[in-house]
């Protein structure tokens, strides 16, 4: 199976890799990317192909979704999983996109066994096996190295999943341990609780303190966009995730 979805995709790079005029608008326009020489571009360039034909885009709310939307979409998508494939994106298939803002019902059972439900203003929700949901205010908003990435976000949380459950500890690579990784998040997440409840305004998004799995999906948000920031604030989560994602934002960015 392997050897034949290798295969596929071979050929579907051969027939439908995203043009190389579109690629380079795509590019210029993301300093997200900045940094990344012409061979790490060529192998985004094919994952973002790539994504862009196992994944369907799918509009809702009259949002009309150009080529070069999807493309900027895809790029953004691609870069966690530069150094991984795309294999780990694997399980879903699908990204909804709104315009803007979105509402959803969220349910839960009190300790009584009452169902309680709110209505709740979102940009963004992953579940395991479905969808991923995005505002595209959001993801046009992202990329600019400002400290926000609503699309690396929920592909964070995707990413996580792959343990088996949503808890900011992904399936880590050989040679990666999880009490490693517990020893550099568990005391890094506390301190910005810490900080937040003492009202300081943390250069970090406060986002994170939510939960752990929100820890995990803000701290990638900072490791690609803002990446000195997040290694000078929690160095020990910062050379976690270069040893997950394989890749060392702040070597490009500065």
């Amino acid at each position: 199976m392997g050897i034949f979805k290798n295969w596929l995709r071979k050929r579907t790079l051969a027939r439908h890799a995203i043009p190389p005029s579109a690629w380079l608008a795509a590019v210029n326009g993301l300093p997200l990317l900045a940094g990344l020489d012409a061979q790490a571009l060529e192998r985004l360039r094919a994952l973002a192909s790539l994504f862009l034909r196992e994944k369907s885009l799918e509009p809702v709310q009259g949002l009309a979704l150009t080529e070069a939307m999807r493309i900027h979409l895809a790029a953004q998508a691609s870069l966690p999983i530069l150094n991984l494939g795309i294999d780990w994106y694997g399980g879903w298939k699908s990204i909804v996109l709104y315009p803007g803002e979105f509402a959803t019902r969220q349910e839960w059972t009190d300790e009584y066994g009452l169902v309680h439900s709110r209505r709740e203003i979102r940009i963004g929700e992953a579940w395991q096996r479905g969808p991923v949901v995005l505002s595209w205010a959001d993801v046009a908003a992202s990329g600019g190295c400002e400290g926000y990435n609503a699309v690396i976000h929920e592909l964070a949380h995707k990413l996580d999943y792959s343990s088996g459950s949503v808890n900011g500890c992904p399936a880590l690579h050989d040679g990666m341990r999880v009490r490693n990784w517990r020893a550099a998040f568990e005391p890094a997440y506390e301190d910005l609780r810490k900080r937040v409840d003492r009202g300081e305004d943390t250069a970090l998004d406060p986002y994170g303190t939510v939960a752990p799995e929100e820890f995990f999906a803000v701290m990638s948000e900072h490791f690609f966009e803002t990446p000195s920031l997040l290694k000078r604030e929690y160095p020990a989560v910062y050379e976690q995730l270069r040893l997950f994602y394989r890749q060392d934002p702040a070597e490009r960015l500065g």
